[in-house]
């Protein structure tokens, strides 16, 4: 069974290399007094006030999803989604041997296996609007979906043919970010068929479109562990097909 943490904790700022985040107004000046709380006569100490505010601080995440063990592979040559995938909301289905949707507008499918720090994930994806706009989210919560129009990401963002078939992207956390690294030009060909390759090693994530590099980031602090491990399918507007989705640890 899939247990969640649900809380109402908002996500961290992103450190500098070498800092630390600052925690929130109202955790740290809870930190900075030691606050005290009376409870039937004894005291809460300030070390159990900081472990209660790092337990907090470290978001809600599923929890009991398995690993991909040796590897993942899936053809979707059935009618129902089934239990490996979590539809955040949107029309995922599957049609045809493949997953359809469209206007998801941020709301992933969820795949509900945890990923390794390094691995490969493979899959064919077409687009049949003109606007292209295929996306797919790597090491991201395994629960997160647009609650705005700008989405806040967990994850490592990959747009092909974003932005109405303008920009190739891939983006840590926020795909309006500053940080983004933008690809080379290359439009999305409305109803052909792409091969799709990630991998990460160690620090460094790098996508194929059909064997040709789309975009690489080196990220010296790598989303990983807890919150951090998850794969899913997103969209926004486009009308899209997956298909033979392949998960391989490196």
């Amino acid at each position: 069974m899939r247990e969640f943490t649900r809380c109402a904790v908002a996500r961290a700022p992103r450190a500098k290399p070498g800092a630390h985040a600052p925690l929130r107004p109202s955790a740290a000046k809870a930190a900075e007094g030691g606050l005290r709380v009376g409870v039937g006569g004894s005291d809460v100490t300030r070390l159990s006030l900081t472990l209660t505010l790092t337990l907090m601080l470290a978001g809600c995440t599923p929890q009991g999803d398995p690993g991909i063990g040796s590897g993942f592979f899936d053809d979707f040559e059935r009618a129902q989604l089934g239990r490996d995938y979590d539809r955040t909301g949107g029309n995922w289905r599957i049609e045809n041997g493949k997953i359809r949707v469209s206007g998801a507008k941020n709301h992933p499918l969820w795949l509900l296996r945890t990923l390794p720090p390094d691995v490969r994930v493979e899959l064919d994806v077409r687009s049949e609007s003109p606007e292209g706009d295929i996306k797919v989210e790597l090491f991201g919560d395994g629960a997160s979906h647009s609650k705005t129009d700008r989405y806040e990401a967990t994850s490592y963002v990959i747009i092909f043919g974003g932005w109405n078939n303008s920009k190739n992207v891939l983006a840590r956390l926020d795909e309006h970010g500053e940080d983004r690294v933008v690809g080379p030009e290359r439009k999305v060909e409305p109803g052909k068929t792409y091969h799709f390759r990630i991998e990460r090693l160690g620090g460094t994530l790098t996508v194929w479109v059909d064997d040709a590099v789309l975009v690489e980031m080196a990220d010296p602090e790598p989303l990983r562990g807890r919150g951090h491990d998850h794969f899913g399918f997103n969209n926004w507007q486009s009308e899209l097909w997956f298909d033979n989705l392949k998960v391989t640890p490196l």
